[in-house]
């Protein structure tokens, strides 16, 4: 199974330019993905600049049939002149899918900084291996108090989706919403976290959890021990990014995925964002 990651910046790239045909080739061009996982996706944003204000939900979802669009949409509010403005993630996914949730994450009041509504969007997809769970997220940027949080909320949800799947409540699809759906227990979470390789959060989220829930491995650390994380920010966008590139973007993966990793690498050439696509392979059973 092939995965991208990537935060998009609602389309715009190095150029200033907003051009989600351009999204879409750069990550065709980068993986013949199965799943694409996407932060940065706006609707009713002109503010954003380059940005018309244009349902990119619906937008790249129709640049990719085959695919099943899921949203989760962390800011949902009245724009002021009229309509409403929804900001968050997506995932296409060609393989099936099974149960989606989409988990709004910690917002600990931190008035000295901007910040704003952060969510976890869950989707359980079926593989020939089994069912795993493909969550993408973007955490807080301005404020460690709220990321700290937002951490520990990551590690609770996998703790408790865990659970969930080793030990499936009682349902039928004759129950209606109380139906047992699937959910998968290896998982993988992706995104923008805006944490660098060095960071406590980053070391956080590798941290043992409980004695039934396989702990996150880095799948760059996995694939590449000892070597630095190829640099995801800043690699063609200098006007935002002055200075060196450095890393915000990666996978993660539950430990009893780890041995299934083949590749992750970060596709360097791609000018679309201020963010680099990072590809995820892994082997999951299909002939």
């Amino acid at each position: 199974m092939k995965l991208v990651t990537w935060n998009i910046q609602w389309g715009r790239g190095a150029d200033g330019r907003v051009d989600l045909d351009r999204i879409v080739a750069h990550a065709r061009r980068f993986a013949d993905f199965d799943v694409l996982c996407l932060q940065e996706v706006s609707a009713g944003y002109p503010e954003l600049a380059g940005c018309d204000g244009s349902d990119q939900f619906a937008g790249i979802a129709a640049r990719l049939p085959g695919y099943e669009a899921l949203a989760g949409v962390a800011t949902d509010a009245p724009h002021p002149a009229g309509g409403r403005r929804r900001f968050g993630e997506m995932i296409l996914s060609r393989r099936p899918v099974a149960a989606v949730f989409r988990h709004l994450l910690p917002w600990p009041n931190d008035p000295a900084v901007p910040s704003m509504q952060r969510v976890a969007l869950e989707a359980t997809v079926l593989t020939p291996a089994g069912p795993w769970r493909v969550t993408t997220t973007h955490l807080e940027y301005y404020s460690p108090l709220q990321r700290a949080a937002q951490v520990e909320a990551l590690r609770d949800l996998h703790r408790e989706a865990t659970a969930h799947a080793l030990a499936a409540r009682p349902g039928t699809a004759s129950d209606g919403p109380f139906d047992r759906v699937t959910r998968g227990a290896p998982s993988v979470l992706c995104g923008d976290f805006n944490f660098k390789p060095d960071a406590v959060e980053h070391a956080r989220m590798l941290s043992p959890i409980d004695s039934h829930t396989p702990p996150y491995r880095d799948a760059w650390e996995l694939l590449h021990p000892g070597a630095p994380h190829s640099p995801t920010v800043g690699v063609h966008d200098q006007v935002q990014w002055p200075g060196p590139p450095f890393t915000w973007d990666y996978v993660f993966v539950s430990d009893d995925l780890a041995s299934r990793v083949r590749r992750l690498q970060v596709d360097v050439a791609s000018d679309a964002s201020d963010h680099q696509p990072v590809l995820l392979e892994i082997d999951d059973g299909a002939a």
